[in-house]
């Protein structure tokens, strides 16, 4: 089976240790969630799986590469979506996603990019209209649409439902589960509990650096994970 791991994963700038240690894994058809507020670690650790920054210790690897050394190659299975969706406000989705999927090397027929767009709910009025009247969440499901047509394996979610409304976050929550089916690997950091306890099979809580914690989503209450969640808060600082 598939599988991320990261593994004893240490980052530091200068002085200060951004990540430390951090060792955890992902199967396919699963999404772990590193839950946090700011200054974590978890802008840090995306960085390191897209890549981006060089583990000063620790592994990274996905399938059969490492994150660092095998970079270009993962990245052609990999899909990353930020919080706020960078489109070509003039551009239609059709015309996004014909000229983004060129860009990543995977062209795609029109077809196929209707197809896609249907998939992940996107109105077919809004098909052809530019994305910059787009809402957040129309802009999301151009962009899962993109995942589908590349066929990541491996999608990194940073903050997904912020600025979200409720429907919006349980259209997401429901491509996200669609992905997974599908058998990609799902990583997502993020600072709400909810949205964490909605998505995750498992979750991760990262207070400076450090997981502090770690549990099966199916162990816990939404309660659960936000006793667990400020209770580890606490615990931290009376160490540090």
């Amino acid at each position: 089976m598939s599988l991320l791991r990261v593994h004893q994963v240490s980052k530091r700038f200068g002085n200060q240790t951004a990540v430390d240690r951090l060792t955890f894994s992902v199967r396919a058809g699963q999404a772990y969630c590193l839950l946090g507020g700011n200054g974590a670690g978890k802008s840090t650790t995306v960085n390191l799986l897209l890549g981006f920054l060089r583990p000063d210790q620790g592994t990274l690897s996905f399938l059969d590469w490492d994150l660092w050394r095998d970079r270009a190659v993962a990245r052609d299975h990999l899909f990353y979506l930020p919080d706020q969706v960078s489109l070509y406000p003039e551009f239609s989705a059709l015309e996004n996603l014909d000229y983004l999927t060129r860009l990543a090397n995977k062209p795609s027929t029109a077809m196929a990019i209707r197809e896609a767009l249907d998939a992940v709910g996107l109105p077919r009025v809004a098909h052809g209209q530019p994305v910059g009247a787009y809402s957040k969440g129309m802009r999301q499901k151009v962009a899962i649409a993109l995942a589908r047509l590349k066929d990541a394996k491996l999608l990194l979610l940073d903050e997904p439902t912020s600025g979200l409304d409720p429907a919006a976050i349980k259209e997401f929550v429901a491509l996200i589960a669609d992905l997974k089916q599908g058998g990609a690997h799902v990583v997502m950091v993020t600072h709400d509990l909810q949205c964490a306890h909605l998505l995750a099979d498992h979750i991760g809580i990262l207070q400076a650096g450090v997981l502090v914690a770690e549990r099966e989503n199916r162990q816990l209450s939404l309660d659960d994970l936000e006793h667990l969640y400020f209770q580890s808060v606490l615990d931290q600082q009376e160490s540090a």
